[in-house]
């Protein structure tokens, strides 16, 4: 054996130590996806109106404010509750109307405004609730990444479905399913709003005085039923101070040692809070969870940076409110489009199926290449094993997911691993039958197959690639799996499979005849 064929048999034999390496034992080097362990799929619907209406509320708070230093007196600052992205400023005063136009001016990146007799409409530019709403999803995906980080769970799949307001969530291997349910369905959409009126025990005893109609800036919200009392209370629409201003939550206990909610708020929101709460002082304040009232309490002095939600939480239920909080309230209310659990004993029936039809698979292939390639099928074979070998290692060395479309994927490696080898076999008789000697013939076969072989393989990858892009979990690993199977085929049926024919009719041996 001459030293070139030497260090590609010492390289050969280095890659496949290194991969048998790299993924046994199978059972713990081996990722398997959501459809072969078990967990949750959910896809999610960002309800980005909520954000647009967020955002509004907060810029009515801000232009209140701006009016109130600028000395600007007008009847009241409201949302527009018949559209998204709609402010009302009732009845300035007339004389004011150049202080106004001037303040309102620092506003126009965002918001168009018209003035209609001593009132003015502001509504947000296209552009910037179109920001918006994007960032209510890219927020989403970030506070959904943080809960799931803060429940310790491994591999998780969070990504947004192309550019839309759709969002996936995969959780393989979840020991408690109901519980991660609840808290990633949890909103988190923490509040806290004025109370005009209530408690009464419906809506209609509630609006009775106001002849049935909500008053404009208010709207009807009722207490948690499990938490709170169920009764209806009047409140503002517009909330001073929501969960995105939270520093930071945790499990604690009220003054009679009941499970309680603490929490911090930010430096800026500390100092808005203790504004409002000191021109508030002896009224109402309820703290809104998720559109459910949790508490209802008279503000008796100023509050900045520091306070406690009450209710009837138990221990692990605060615990989860807190750890939702913690993470970030979510900017906008989820929808659940689809919600799909998949339970351990589903997934090892998958993976017993799943390693049967690629056992299935390796025996008829190698049937067929001994029968219609005689000895040369033996080399088809080796390489076909090399190729798995080399598909297992990666997916361990790169913690991919193998998943069900994933098994199917290396069913399909196999094939076009074992096409790459058919062509070159066929190359070769066809350069035998023209009367070349055997080294001749492999050389020139494995010359003019290559090409063929590139080209096939090279498109299918890239179709592969934009599977992985745009697919989701479980096409994703059949992207991943179709990815290192081609690219280990070329490998093996190219190299590997040269190799063995170099070695085993190299010049030294004078073979005349190829078993083909």
């Amino acid at each position: 054996m001459n030293k070139k064929l030497q260090a590609k048999l010492i390289f050969v034999l280095a890659v496949v130590v290194l991969m048998v390496f790299l993924f046994w034992p199978p059972g713990e080097k081996i990722q398997f996806g959501l459809d072969l362990k078990g967990g949750i799929h959910l896809v999610l619907q960002v309800v980005t109106d909520d954000a647009v209406d967020q955002e509004t509320g907060q810029t009515a708070l801000t232009l209140e404010e701006e009016l109130r230093k600028k000395d600007i007196a007008v009847e009241n600052v409201i949302k527009g509750e018949e559209r998204i992205g709609h402010i009302l400023i009732q009845n300035y005063d007339p004389e004011k109307t150049e202080e106004l136009r001037d303040l309102l001016d620092n506003f126009s990146g965002e918001w168009n405004y018209t003035f209609t007799g001593t009132s003015v409409s502001l509504t947000m530019k296209a552009e910037a609730m179109s920001y918006f709403r994007d960032y209510a999803v890219r927020q989403s995906i970030e506070t959904l990444w943080n809960r799931v980080d803060e429940l310790g769970l491994s591999e998780p799949t969070i990504q947004r479905q192309g550019t839309g307001e759709r969002i996936i969530v995969e959780l393989p291997g979840v020991e408690n399913p109901e519980r991660v349910k609840n808290i990633i369905k949890t909103t988190a959409f923490l509040e806290w709003r004025l109370v005009r009126d209530g408690p009464a025990p419906d809506r209609e005893t509630l609006l009775k005085e106001y002849n049935g109609e909500v008053p404009e800036g208010m709207e009807v919200l009722r207490g948690d039923p499990q938490n709170f009392s169920g009764m209806y209370y009047l409140v503002d629409r517009i909330a001073p101070v929501t969960g995105n201003d939270l520093r930071n939550a945790r499990r604690s206990t009220d003054e009679w040692n009941n499970p309680a909610v603490s929490f911090t708020l930010k430096p800026d929101a500390a100092k808005r809070f203790g504004k409002f709460t000191e021109e508030n002082i002896n009224k109402p304040l309820s703290i809104v969870l998720d559109g459910r009232i949790q508490e209802v309490a008279n503000i008796g002095e100023r509050i900045t940076d520091q306070g406690i939600i009450h209710g009837n939480f138990s221990i692990e239920r605060a615990e989860d409110i807190a750890l939702v909080l913690r993470a970030g309230a979510l900017p906008a209310t989820i929808k659940f489009l689809e919600e799909r659990s998949i339970g351990p004993s589903l997934g090892a029936d998958s993976i017993r199926k799943g390693l049967t039809s690629i056992i299935i698979a390796l025996i008829l292939i190698l049937i067929f290449m001994l029968f219609y390639y005689r000895l040369a099928g033996l080399n088809a074979v080796g390489a076909l094993i090399l190729n798995i070998i080399i598909l297992m290692g990666a997916l361990a060395y790169f913690k991919a997911h193998l998943t069900l479309p994933g098994i199917a994927g290396i069913i399909l490696t196999i094939g076009m691993a074992v096409d790459a080898n058919v062509l070159v076999f066929e190359r070769i008789r066809e350069e035998l039958a023209q009367g070349k000697s055997i080294l001749s013939s492999i050389a020139s076969g494995f010359s003019r197959a290559f090409r063929t072989i590139l080209d096939a393989n090279v498109t299918t990858i890239i179709a592969a690639i934009f599977l992985f892009q745009f697919g989701t979990g479980p096409i994703r690993g059949f992207a991943v799996t179709l990815i290192i199977g081609i690219t280990a085929s070329m490998f093996t049926a190219v190299f590997v499979s040269r190799l063995i024919f170099d070695l085993t009719h190299n010049k030294k041996k004078k073979r005349d005849k190829l078993s083909i």
